[in-house]
C-alpha cells in the first residue's frame, strides 16, 4: 500500500447544541462537541469509565442540517478525518487544536429520545409551528460527503 489514510468513525453524545456560523465567504460551518465513553472492569471487578471529548466541525449543507436537527445529549455517528489547526488565544499564546472534520453523520436512537431512524428527521419542537404538519422526510444519509477542498458544494444533479 503506497498511500495514507485519515479516517475517523465516532459514536457518541453531543455535549451541547451545535453552533452554526457563516464564514466571510458565506460558507456555513457548524461546530459541536461529542463525548465518547469507554467502560471496563478493573482487576478488582469494579466498573471504570473514561470519557473523551471531540471537537466536530461540519461544513456546507450538512452544517445547516446538523444545526437544525442535532441536539445536546443525543447520540450520533460521525464519519470524517482528523485535522489540526493553530490559533492564538486571548493571552497571545499560540495553541494547537484537534478537530474532527465531519464528512457525514447519522442520527441514532429513537425519535422520543431525539434520535432519528433512517429518513425520519424532525426539527426541534421550538422550530415547528404547533398547527403545522412536520416537514417532509428526507434521506440525508445518502448525501455525498463534503469535498476535501473548501468543504461545501454538492452536486445539484442528485435526485432527492
Amino acid at each position: 500500500m503506497s498511500g495514507s489514510l485519515n479516517k475517523v468513525m465516532l459514536i457518541g453524545n453531543l455535549g451541547k447544541d451545535p453552533e452554526l456560523k457563516m464564514t466571510t465567504s458565506g460558507q456555513p460551518v457548524c461546530r459541536f462537541s461529542l463525548a465518547t465513553t469507554e467502560t471496563w472492569k478493573n482487576a478488582q471487578g469494579e466498573k471504570q469509565s473514561k470519557t473523551e471529548w471531540h471537537n466536530v466541525v461540519v461544513w456546507g449543507k450538512q452544517a445547516e442540517i446538523a444545526e437544525k436537527y442535532l441536539r445536546k445529549g443525543k447520540q450520533v455517528l460521525v464519519e470524517g478525518r482528523i485535522q489540526y489547526r493553530e490559533y492564538t488565544d486571548q493571552a497571545g499564546v499560540k495553541k494547537t487544536a484537534c478537530d474532527i472534520r465531519c464528512d457525514n453523520f447519522v442520527m441514532l436512537g429513537r425519535m422520543d429520545e431525539g434520535g432519528a431512524p433512517r429518513g425520519d428527521y424532525a426539527p426541534r419542537s421550538s422550530e415547528r409551528a404547533p398547527d403545522r404538519a412536520p416537514a417532509a422526510h428526507h434521506d440525508y444519509e445518502d448525501m455525498p460527503p463534503a469535498p476535501a477542498t473548501g468543504g461545501g458544494g454538492f452536486d445539484d444533479d442528485i435526485p432527492f
